[in-house]
């Protein structure tokens, strides 16, 4: 006898102002299953399933959960009827703790009418320790960092003990324990007959947990797949309609002079002792696992913090650097990780998030001139291949990977020499990392020293010419054109987790 799905979605159509998000798209999804949603940013994977938690409520289809046609109107009401999302953007309140968030609207009642604050802090650690985090229930979100508080989007879904839940690149903040654990989780709900739906761009993941998997196309329905069935070279041709033949472009540049010294520098608990150089036409990676300082460096450098004591030199003369325009003026831009609060305004739009880095560069004696302001934009969306309808099209509306772009592209408008890049490719699917790549590279062969952090090794080793390792705060290896060659992944989580070192003399 054949099962029935816990939901299937049919001809589901989406329209945003000027894009066809979703064109009649279908969608099943089983209990006990881990279905995968694998497609590139702008595919269309986030907005049906928007769709299904009630996000999204101006579509038209038809959706059957349980054997019922039911329509999707609201968050609030598709919980109740056990659907549940963990959300990309992380929707929490960052003034209230982190048990505040978890029961956010069903706080648990003494008899007296009062919040049991005790029950409810209880229950949140109890979620807590299920998915083996540390955090403290009573921490505000404020305090958190963007991994920790992905912990507690996980913990705030598992609360609600839903039939579905749906997780939209859950992992892509989470340190490699922190992942293991919510694997363990997923398990232990598919022998409960959960239904997850799991949206990724990690190959390797989907390959580690997937049942079936889904893709989708620039808002059209490609392909229904059997895990086993499927390689990883033909989700990407799938996922993409073409061959990406070279996962991690590098080009190969004569490097230039030092652009950016920076030798024992201090910062507390974060930074200990730490030196590194940068040079023109080079791309330098700075890898390690989460808390092991590599923002707090950049961050330092960029003015955005203040360091204890250190020196800092660009061009070969020393900077003390207080602020970030004082960074700016002196050539150094900072692409910071969480792109959505700190490198975008997201009502702004695409030509009024390019223009702010550098007003200068579209002023004159009258105020913005409009002539000016849409070359600027219109240039640099065409160098970094932004896909918008138009470029006064809000960037709350674009894909993520779509974004990343706008936020390389306003500081490419100011010109700078010394340009660090913070999680660059979080949350953006391969054809739009390759993308990333590309302006990177474009980026080192005029001279421009990039400075790459990230936390997906694959990617540290495949783009780097120069790799430095950190761990609690410190430098723990460093490792010349050369070496990169002939790395392997264990080889450098070994520096990543303090157990090994390896600092030429030179290397700083």
């Amino acid at each position: 006898m054949e099962r029935e799905p816990l939901v299937q979605m049919e001809e589901i159509t989406v329209e945003f102002p000027g894009v066809l998000a979703l064109n009649k798209v279908p969608f099943t999804a089983y209990g006990g299953e881990v279905h995968v949603l694998l497609g590139e940013n702008g595919a269309g994977k986030s907005t049906i399933m928007k769709v299904l938690a009630g996000v999204n409520t101006n579509y038209s289809g038809r959706i059957v959960y349980k054997g019922q046609e039911i329509r999707a109107t609201s968050v609030e009401e598709q919980r109740a009827r056990g659907v549940s999302i963990i959300f990309q953007e992380m929707n929490l309140l960052k003034n209230l703790t982190v048990a505040e968030n978890i029961y956010m609207g069903r706080h648990p009642m003494k008899v007296s009418g009062q919040v049991d604050w005790n029950k409810m802090n209880a229950d949140a650690r109890s979620m807590l320790d299920m998915i083996h985090s540390d955090i403290s229930e009573k921490a505000l979100i404020a305090d958190l960092s963007v991994g920790q508080m992905q912990m507690v989007e996980i913990a705030k879904a598992l609360s609600f003990k839903s039939d579905i839940i749906i997780m939209d690149e859950p992992t892509s903040a989470l340190t490699e324990k922190e992942v293991d654990a919510l694997f363990e989780i997923i398990a232990k709900l598919k022998a409960q007959g959960v239904a997850i739906v799991y949206i990724s761009h990690r190959l390797a993941e989907i390959m580690r947990i997937g049942d079936k998997i889904t893709i989708l196309r620039d808002g059209q329905y490609i392909d229904t797949l059997s895990a086993k069935d499927i390689t990883v070279d033909k989700m990407i041709q799938l996922m993409v309609g073409r061959d990406i033949s070279e996962q991690y472009p590098k080009e190969d540049v004569v490097q230039g002079p030092k652009l950016l010294e920076v030798k024992h520098l201090n910062q507390g608990k974060q930074i200990k002792d730490v030196s590194f150089h940068a040079c023109a036409g080079e791309i330098v990676g700075f890898y390690g696992l989460m808390g092991a300082g590599r923002t707090e460096v950049m961050r330092a450098v960029f003015g955005a913090d203040p360091y204890d004591s250190g020196e800092i030199k660009i061009h070969d003369k020393p900077v003390k650097i207080k602020s970030c325009e004082q960074a700016k003026r002196l050539g150094i831009a900072l692409l910071t990780e969480d792109r959505k609060n700190q490198g975008l305004i997201l009502e702004f739009s695409v030509k009024d998030n390019i223009g702010l880095a550098k007003l200068d560069n579209i002023m004159n004696n009258f105020g913005i001139n409009a002539g000016r302001e849409k070359k600027v934009c219109d240039d640099l969306v065409k160098s970094v291949k932004v896909k918008t309808p138009s470029n006064n099209q809000k960037v709350k509306l674009l894909s993520g990977g779509n974004q990343q772009k706008v936020v390389i592209a306003k500081w490419l408008n100011t010109n700078s020499d010394i340009i660090i890049f913070d999680e660059p490719t979080r949350g953006i699917d391969v054809g739009a990392k390759v993308e990333i790549y590309r302006i990177m590279n474009e980026l080192k062969k005029a001279g421009k020293s990039v400075i790459m952090i990230s936390s997906e090794l694959p990617e540290t080793i495949g783009v780097s010419d120069r790799i430095y390792v950190m761990h609690e705060g410190r430098i723990t290896a460093a490792f010349d054109n050369e070496d990169v060659r002939g790395l392997t992944e264990d080889y450098v989580i070994a520096f990543a987790t303090g157990t090994k070192t390896h600092i030429p003399e030179q290397a700083g």
